[in-house]
């Protein structure tokens, strides 16, 4: 069975390896395009789906976890890590560390261009 190891990135940090990670937002929609907005590039999965959405996803693609202030995120990072998935991080902090950081946000819902 595989050990559940969830790696932590800042909101700088996780924006530098921006071209390297896929990022998920694990927040609902209301929450996607609301006052926080989200990061550009960023796919929206609720946690609900979480498991069942990343079946067929590659286990070896690294992945970045992010919710409001990290606890949701932690959550879902936790179980891609027990599914096997070999790299996956947590946005420390979620959305309200990446806004206090000054870093860049959309408001649009998903599939807008």
């Amino acid at each position: 069975m595989p050990q559940s190891r969830v790696l932590e990135l800042s909101p700088r940090e996780a924006l530098a390896r921006k071209t390297e990670l896929r990022f998920v937002d694990v927040r609902e929609l209301g929450e996607y395009v609301g006052p926080l907005g989200h990061i550009d590039g960023a796919e929206l999965l609720p946690l609900g789906r979480v498991v069942n959405d990343t079946a067929q996803w590659s286990r070896e693609q690294p992945l970045l976890l992010i919710c409001h202030s990290g606890g949701r995120s932690g959550r879902a990072a936790a179980a891609l890590s027990e599914l096997g998935f070999s790299t996956v991080y947590n946005l420390v902090g979620g959305m309200l560390a990446w806004e206090a950081a000054g870093l860049p946000r959309v408001h649009t819902p998903p599939g807008t261009p």
